[in-house]
């Protein structure tokens, strides 16, 4: 996972081509990584394009201290997070305010079985919603996308220390939250809020979800 000098400087000196292998290297990971966070999919793809198009702006920032790619990313990905949390926030107000559409149940096979499957992993958001934000990133960053310890506290910018000691209390914690959320899918609003909405796609985002589809 560490960065080779030579794509290091190809991506700095703004080579496409090599940011494209990064690209296709680690965009799963980091789909997964806001999937699991946010427990939207469609989100999901949406957080993982700015992440991308984020990186290739912060490209001359990709420098020796990087010891790890995709530590870098995550470390990125986790700060578009909060920025679309924040957003999330603004977007609920709005559409509080609108009157409730009503539902358009479709009781076919294939759809029945996408809502189990998203429920599921919005049940799973919701615990970790429940958590302190420093709590979910670090749970998110070594436990779901696989990071060690000194690369989680490179891309959060914490002392290593502090992971070890956060993710063995989140871990007990989560848990217990997650219990819940499975006895009672109708909790109170998380502390963090729910972070759930679409932001819009730009070209350059939809350029790097094309090429993950490919």
């Amino acid at each position: 996972m560490g960065v080779d000098s030579q794509l290091r400087d190809r991506i700095r000196s703004g080579d496409q081509a090599a940011f494209a292998a990064v690209f296709d290297e680690h965009s799963r990971v980091i789909y997964a990584h806001a999937a699991r966070t946010t427990g939207d999919r469609a989100l999901a793809e949406d957080v993982m394009s700015l992440t991308f198009l984020e990186a290739w702006r912060q490209r001359d920032k990709l420098r020796k201290d990087v010891r790890n790619i995709r530590a870098w990313l995550l470390g990125i990905a986790t700060n578009v997070l909060r920025n679309t949390a924040r957003s999330a926030r603004r977007h609920r107000a709005a559409m509080s305010r609108l009157p409730p559409a009503e539902p358009m149940p479709d009781f076919s096979e294939a759809v029945v079985g996408q809502m189990v499957d998203s429920q599921r992993l919005a049940a799973a958001a919701r615990a970790l919603n429940r958590l302190k934000r420093g709590e979910r990133e670090v749970f998110a960053l070594v436990v779901w996308s696989g990071l060690g310890y000194a690369d989680a506290a490179e891309a959060l910018g914490i002392p290593t220390g502090t992971v070890r000691s956060r993710l063995s209390r989140t871990r007990e914690k989560l848990r217990r939250l997650t219990q819940e959320e499975l006895a009672d899918p109708q909790q109170a609003e998380p502390q963090g809020g729910k972070e759930h909405t679409s932001v819009g796609r730009t070209p350059e985002a939809r350029w790097f979800q094309g090429r993950n589809a490919s």
